[in-house]
């Protein structure tokens, strides 16, 4: 397939399911009240830790996306070494991950929204990285060529890079589920509409990214088009299922109301791990379906 075929096929995926999100809210019922800030951003009054940890996340991610737009096309990854890379992605996911520390300070540490959202996207960053990358090299048959020091043949720096990356993405999703969540009576059809935004914004996210990098030499697929139209299905697999699950994550952590608390460190660690779990069995549903071997670690340990 050639580059024009496969700029037709991806285009015309792509208007399909702008087509079908616009059919879908053609038929939904609007409230008789409701403000556009409330859609896309959690309520000042009710979720304001949640709302802080958003507009932070919105505020910061054109940076993080300015200077790996540099490294790429100013090719100054061509100067970096393993400890290069390790300082440039560990450098863009600090802001994410001293958030916690400037925010919230009226409540011990561990409750804080900001940190528990940044150990909920830690903890899947890092199951991504170890185990999923695999079911890449394995089924799409990619490669990370660039010098790095590995983990399970990983290269360590994209743990951290992945944390920043992800960040973004749950934050975009989360202003699009509540922008469907609060412009819509409850029903069937809001449900179908938002689990076609889910979908729909879990291939479209998945195919930006491996879009967006395709200059970089050093992150290979044996078909790059395949990589495009059937590995973006593929990654879109890890967004179908922790979209929504972010979505939902600690909404009562500023209610007052009684019976409702926000959650516990503990319980952030098991639903972050259940949602990897989930998609890892989604993955391996489709290798096994393709009947593709996976191999877990480098061939030379």
């Amino acid at each position: 397939m050639n580059d024009t075929s496969i700029e037709i096929q991806m285009t015309a995926i792509l208007i399909s399911m702008l087509a079908g999100i616009f059919a879908l809210i053609q038929i939904q019922t609007t409230p008789s009240t409701r403000t556009l800030r409330r859609k896309l951003l959690p309520c000042p009054i009710t979720q304001p830790s949640k709302r802080t940890y958003e507009i932070y996340a919105l505020c910061y991610t054109p940076i993080w996306i300015a200077v790996f737009a540099v490294v790429v096309l100013f090719e100054v990854y061509e100067a970096l070494d393993a400890w290069g890379y390790d300082v440039l992605c560990v450098s863009l996911a600090l802001p994410f991950l001293c958030h916690p520390f400037g925010t919230s300070l009226d409540r011990p540490f561990v409750e804080r929204y900001s940190f528990k959202a940044n150990v909920w996207l830690l903890i899947y960053s890092f199951i991504g990285n170890y185990w999923y990358t695999h079911y890449f090299y394995s089924v799409l048959k990619a490669k990370y060529t660039m010098p790095a020091h590995r983990l399970n043949d990983v290269p360590i720096a994209l743990y951290f890079a992945t944390h920043f990356y992800f960040s973004t993405y749950h934050v975009f999703s989360n202003v699009l589920l509540r922008w469907v969540d609060s412009s819509y009576e409850k029903g069937v059809r809001k449900t179908l509409l938002f689990w076609a935004v889910v979908i729909c914004f879990s291939y479209f996210t998945a195919f930006m990214e491996t879009l967006t990098i395709s200059s970089y030499p050093y992150y290979s697929f044996e078909d790059r088009n395949i990589a495009y139209t059937v590995g973006s299905a593929f990654y879109g697999i890890y967004f179908l299922v922790s979209f929504p699950a972010f979505y939902y994550f600690d909404n009562d952590v500023d209610s007052k109301e009684g019976g409702k608390r926000g959650m516990t460190l503990y319980e952030t660690v098991v639903s972050s791990c259940g949602a990897g779990m989930i998609i890892l069995c989604l993955l391996d549903f489709v290798r096994l379906y393709l009947g593709v071997q996976l191999v877990i670690g480098s061939n030379d340990e």
